[in-house]
Parts: C-alpha cells; sequence; structure tokens
C-alpha cells in the first residue's frame, strides 16, 4: 500500500515538476479539439403532424372504400421521399440554389433522404421530421431550411394524393377511349361481315333472326304447345265423364214419375263420388251402386207405361263446353303440326347446308364476344369517369395540419457545450500524460525507494532542495505565469460557451 502511495507521489510530482509542458500539450490540444468542434455545422430539426380524414358517403356509394383510400395515402406516403420529391424539394428551397450539375443534385438528394422521416404515428396521424445543416450557411438559414423542407413536403403530401389522382384518372380514362376506339373498329368489321353473309343467304337469315335462333324459338313454343294441349286434352276427358254421369232429360211428373227421378239422382250421386276418386270398393260408392240398382226396375217400368220426361238443363250445358273444348284441342293440334313442319323444314336446310350454317354461327358468334367487350369497357370507362369525378370534386381526403412546422430554436446537434468540456478534459489529461511520460524517459529518482531499487544498496537519507530568496521570487513569478496560462485556458472555455449560448439565441 505504501509503495502505491509512494508511485502515485511521484507521478504527481513528475507532472507537476514538467507543469509547463503538460499546460503547453494541453493549450495545443484544447486550440486544436475547439476549432474541429467550431468547424462542425450546427443540424436545426423542424416537425409537424397531419390529420388525414377518409370518410366521404358518396365515395362509398360508388365503391371508394375507406380500406381503398388508407392504401393510397399508404403509397404517398411511402414514396414521399423518393428521389423524384426530394428533387422537388431540392428546387423549391434555397438548397437548390447552389446546385448546378446533375452531380451536385445527385449527392444533394442523397444527403437530403437522410435527413427526412415520414412516419404514421396512429391511423390517420403522419408526423412529417426533417433537419438540416451546413457549413456554409448561418444558423439562423439552416434553421429557416429545416422549416421550409417541411412546409414543402406537406404541399407536396397533398399535391401527390389530390393532383397525382387526377393525373392517374386522366391517363386511366384516355386508355380506356384508346381500347374503346379499337374496339368499336372491330366491331364495325364483323358487323359489316354479318351484313354481307346475311345478303348472301337470305335463306338462312330471316327478319335478322338466324336459323340456329328460329329453330330454338320453333323448339320452345312446341314445347309450350305439348303442354297447353295435354292440359285441353283432360279439360275434355273430364267433360265427357260429366257428360256419362247427367241424364239427357228430366222425368215429367205423374204417379209413377218419382222412380226415374229417384234413379237419376242416384246415378248422379254415383257419378259424383266417382269424381272424387273413390274406388269401387268405397262402401259409399257400394251403396249408391245398390241404390241404382233397386231403382232401375221402376224406372223401367215407369218409362213403359208412357211416363214422359223434359229436357236437361245442365245436359246441354255440358254439351256446349265439350264443343269447345273440343275446338281448342283440335287448333292446338293444328298449331303442333304446323310448328313441326317449320322445324322439320329448318333442320332440312341445315342439313343441305351444314358448312354456311356452321360459318354464320361462328360469324355471329365473333360478333357476340366483341359486342360484349365493347359494352363492358363502355360501363367501365362510365364508372371510372363518375370515380374520378367523385375524386377530384368530391375528394374523400381532407388534410389538417395538426401541429405546423415547427421553427427550430435550438440545434438537435452538435452537443456543442459537451463537446467543448469534452475536448477541455482530454487536453488536460493529455498534458498530464505528456509530462508523465517525458518524467519516465528521464534517468531520475524521486524517491530514495526507488534509487535502492535501482542500485541494490540501501540509501541512508536525501537532501532537500535548498532554495535561495531569489529563487523563491523565480519560481513565485512563474507560479503566476502558469496560473495566468491556465486560467486563460479555463477563460477561453468559458467563452466559448457564451458564444455558443449566443449564437443560439440569435437564431431563437
Amino acid at each position: 500500500m505504501n509503495n502505491l502511495y509512494d508511485e502515485l507521489r511521484a507521478a504527481l510530482f513528475s507532472v507537476w515538476h514538467r507543469r509547463w509542458l503538460a499546460l503547453g500539450v494541453a493549450w495545443g490540444v484544447c486550440l486544436l479539439g475547439w476549432l474541429v468542434v467550431a468547424m462542425v455545422p450546427n443540424s436545426y430539426e423542424s416537425k409537424a403532424r397531419i390529420y388525414v380524414q377518409l370518410d366521404n358517403v358518396l365515395s362509398d356509394q360508388i365503391g371508394i372504400g375507406r380500406g381503398d383510400r388508407k392504401s393510397d395515402i399508404d403509397r404517398v406516403r411511402q414514396t414521399l421521399t423518393s428521389a423524384v420529391n426530394l428533387e422537388k424539394v431540392i428546387r423549391r428551397t434555397a438548397i437548390g440554389e447552389d446546385v448546378k450539375t446533375p452531380k451536385q443534385m445527385e449527392m444533394a438528394v442523397l444527403s437530403l433522404g437522410k435527413r427526412i422521416k415520414v412516419e404514421a404515428t396512429q391511423d390517420n396521424l403522419f408526423e412529417i421530421t426533417a433537419s438540416y445543416g451546413d457549413g456554409g450557411y448561418s444558423d439562423p438559414k439552416n434553421a429557416k431550411l429545416a422549416q421550409d423542407i417541411v412546409v414543402t413536403l406537406i404541399d407536396i403530401f397533398r399535391e401527390e394524393n389530390l393532383a397525382g389522382n387526377r393525373g392517374e384518372m386522366s391517363q386511366s380514362l384516355d386508355f380506356m377511349d384508346q381500347q374503346l376506339a379499337q374496339r368499336q373498329k372491330e366491331l364495325e368489321t364483323a358487323e359489316q361481315k354479318r351484313l354481307a353473309f346475311e345478303a348472301q343467304n337470305p335463306d338462312l337469315v330471316q327478319g335478322g333472326v338466324t336459323t340456329l335462333q328460329k329453330l330454338e324459338t320453333l323448339r320452345s313454343d312446341l314445347r309450350t304447345i305439348d303442354a297447353d294441349l295435354a292440359a285441353a286434352q283432360s279439360a275434355l276427358a273430364a267433360i265427357n265423364g260429366q257428360l256419362a254421369g247427367t241424364p239427357p232429360t228430366l222425368p215429367g211428373a205423374g204417379p209413377t214419375g218419382g222412380a226415374r227421378a229417384a234413379l237419376a239422382q242416384a246415378q248422379s250421386d254415383l257419378a259424383s263420388l266417382r269424381a272424387r276418386g273413390l274406388t269401387e270398393n268405397h262402401p259409399d260408392v257400394i251403396a249408391a251402386k245398390n241404390q241404382v240398382a233397386a231403382l232401375r226396375p221402376a224406372a223401367q217400368a215407369e218409362a213403359a207405361n208412357g211416363g214422359g220426361g223434359v229436357p236437361n238443363p245442365a245436359y246441354t250445358s255440358l254439351q256446349s263446353i265439350k264443343a269447345e273444348r273440343q275446338a281448342n284441342v283440335q287448333a292446338l293440334m293444328a298449331r303442333r303440326a304446323s310448328v313441326q313442319g317449320d322445324i322439320s323444314r329448318i333442320t332440312s336446310l341445315q342439313i343441305s347446308n351444314p358448312q354456311l350454317a356452321a360459318e354464320y354461327q361462328r360469324i355471329n358468334r365473333d360478333y357476340d364476344v366483341l359486342k360484349g367487350q365493347y359494352d363492358k369497357l363502355l360501363q367501365d370507362r362510365e364508372e371510372l369517369r363518375l370515380r374520378g369525378s367523385v375524386e377530384t370534386e368530391q375528394s374523400a381526403v381532407k388534410f389538417d395540419v395538426i401541429d405546423p412546422p415547427t421553427t427550430p430554436r435550438a440545434p438537435i446537434a452538435p452537443n456543442r457545450p459537451l463537446l467543448l468540456f469534452g475536448v477541455l478534459v482530454i487536453g488536460l489529461g493529455a498534458g498530464a500524460a505528456a509530462a508523465f511520460a517525458l518524467g519516465q524517459l528521464r534517468s531520475t529518482f524521486t524517491t530514495t525507494a526507488k534509487l535502492e531499487r535501482a542500485i541494490g544498496l540501501p540509501v541512508l537519507g536525501a537532501i532537500s532542495n535548498a532554495v535561495t530568496d531569489a529563487g523563491r521570487e523565480l519560481r513565485a513569478k512563474h507560479m503566476k505565469y502558469f496560473i495566468a496560462a491556465s486560467g486563460a485556458l479555463g477563460g477561453l472555455f468559458i467563452l466559448l460557451l457564451v458564444v455558443e449560448y449566443v449564437q443560439r439565441g440569435m437564431v431563437a
């Protein structure tokens, strides 16, 4: 422990003994370091926050959803710091005053791109940050340039989303018009080809309807006629059944006239039961049949005795309905025969001219495809035109600058006071290290212990330094000079700090 203490005392004595050397080295290192720190330009930072509103009822109605708007804004945000936009910033600010060649522009764009940051702090909130520091400009001008950069970026953000959309929409509409013009020419060519074919082959086309289309129409009509004919035949069969169970005449009045009337009523009831769908084995049907069988002899006897009757009105009405339905069935059958004849004729025409029919079918197919494409393009163009009108005239994106670009008051880099103090500490340390190193190179002994270790013999004592009065006065004078030089170094450090804060005040 004593050896360590002695070594520390020896080191401090060595440095103090060569204090002028330490002070000179400290002065040199500090002056050089402070010069380097002074050459580093101050960088100033400006920030702004933008709120983007995406809601619009009209946009939602035509299909411009919130997701589409958000993707557009994300795209603009990601491309905001592109080389093209950074070049716009340079040309619109004072940075472009010193840019004369493409190489200088390229270097300026690369440098500016490292100083700009655009990030989304929330869904609809964006923060734009820009810093700038150039040794060729004064601090107030660097601070103003940082603010100008943010202002220009906000303008570009708005232009890219509004004017950019207008430009893209105009280009899209021009492209759609070109495609429509091309499809229109192709459609006119196909239409002329179809008209020429129809003029050369009038048998295949009648009234603008092709044989295939007419054949399909006739087949559909035939299916309808068959269904109507089946229904008419069923209705006629029902009328025939009702006529079979209805007597042509009604019995007249007389002592035995009741048997014939009862028989007619029983037969009518039996016919009604059968019309309801009851089988012959049903109890009600069996009872009705037995009643008819029982009444028949009495009715025959009554007829044999000369009992008369009157015409049955129901029977007469059923006869007229039957005649009407028979006429309907005959008309449907005649129409069916006519349609079948037309189908046979068209089928035979196709069989006799299969190549012409196939060619005309191909021509119509090509025409239908081109017409479908043209109609689809026309609809898409109108939808795109409407969407463009909404985006440009009723824009769903509303910009609101929450925090305008800030005016920098103090530089963000470098931390000059800390750097100045660090240079001072390094300078003092370098001076002390130089004095200590020089002491180690000189063959002197600061303590008796070091001398004993060096010669290997015991040292009996040491004689202290004797100083005369003149020597003391000279030492005091030198000490004053040393203190003044040390104080000047500290004063220069304080002066540099004062200058730094004065410059900051001038920017504010």
